[in-house]
């Protein structure tokens, strides 16, 4: 038993499974405003299903992004220690996850709908595809930010089986949002990426101008935030979710400086954990009240 909670959890830790609070309440929110129009019906099963999909998806681009990065990983001092190039998990093992992870994913998406079905190889290509990007533009983050920004569209997809302009801006909001706080991760790579040959935003831009991008970023995710709430069914907790939302990306900006990447890691990960899952309750309950 104790050997299995081992394997388990070194799974876990491959996926970085605490990281679904970035994509996982967006996905929320494009379910939720699905099921808040009166032409849809809540399902317990259809809520299981995008579920799975969500996990499987993110399980299958953490599994592969691992795989793909195991010789990188070995020689960069911050990540050396993860669990391929530290003999925790084997190559073939990781192979075998990413491929078993990325079939229950399509075969998930099977029972949702045809247009999640059909689309479902197209969705894999992409948040595959982010592991390679890296190695041939310093855009790799809006890759990584696209991989996560099918999470809203998707769910509402899930529901409806139509696209709509609402779920869209809010794919385009998390789009930009990830990609900005990974440029701010990506600062603790600069030198590394530059004596390897790989491609980040900092590594060509350096980190002053790094972190304007960044800022850039965020602005203009929080700016399509703002339009999807005048677009959409929204009331007074929808702009408490985004005044809450907005301040804490503003204090993320304010713990990271060119000559201090110390918290980094505060910034990257808990202070866009809490606003992803904060922002996603505000929204939520708002349209839950008007439901």
């Amino acid at each position: 038993m104790a050997r299995t909670l081992t394997h388990i959890n070194n799974y876990l830790s491959l996926v970085k499974f605490a990281h679904t609070v970035f994509a996982l309440p967006f996905a929320m929110i494009g379910f939720t405003l699905a099921v808040s129009d009166d032409r849809y019906i809540f399902s317990y099963r259809l809520f299981g299903l995008v579920l799975l999909s969500m996990v499987f998806a993110r399980s299958a681009a953490m599994g592969f992004n691992r795989y793909v990065d195991r010789d990188i990983d070995s020689i960069n001092p911050r990540t050396k220690k993860r669990e391929i190039p530290a003999g925790i998990i084997k190559e073939n093992s990781a192979r075998f996850f990413t491929l078993l992870m990325g079939t229950l994913f399509i075969a998930t998406s099977f029972f949702i709908n045809p247009l999640c079905f059909y689309l479902s190889p197209v969705a894999l290509t992409i948040v595959l595809g982010y592991s390679f990007t890296k190695r041939f533009t310093s855009l790799a983050h809006f890759f990584l930010g696209l991989g996560l920004s099918l999470a809203p569209i998707g769910a509402y997809l899930a529901v409806t089986g139509i696209f709509d302009i609402i779920p869209v801006l809010f794919s385009a909001s998390v789009l930009l949002w990830v990609g900005g706080f990974d440029v701010i991760y990506a600062l603790q790579d600069e030198e590394f990426d530059k004596s390897n040959n790989l491609k980040s935003i900092p590594a060509w831009l350096g980190k002053r101008t790094s972190l304007w991008v960044s800022s850039i970023c965020h602005f203009l995710s929080i700016l399509l935030i703002v339009i999807a709430g005048y677009l959409g069914p929204f009331g007074t907790f929808f702009w408490i979710g985004v005044l809450i939302f907005s301040l804490l990306i503003v204090y993320q900006h304010l713990l990271v400086k060119p000559n201090d990447l110390s918290r980094v890691n505060v910034a990257f990960f808990t202070l866009n954990g809490i606003a992803s899952i904060l922002f996603a309750m505000f929204v939520i309950a708002d349209l839950l009240l008007h439901y």
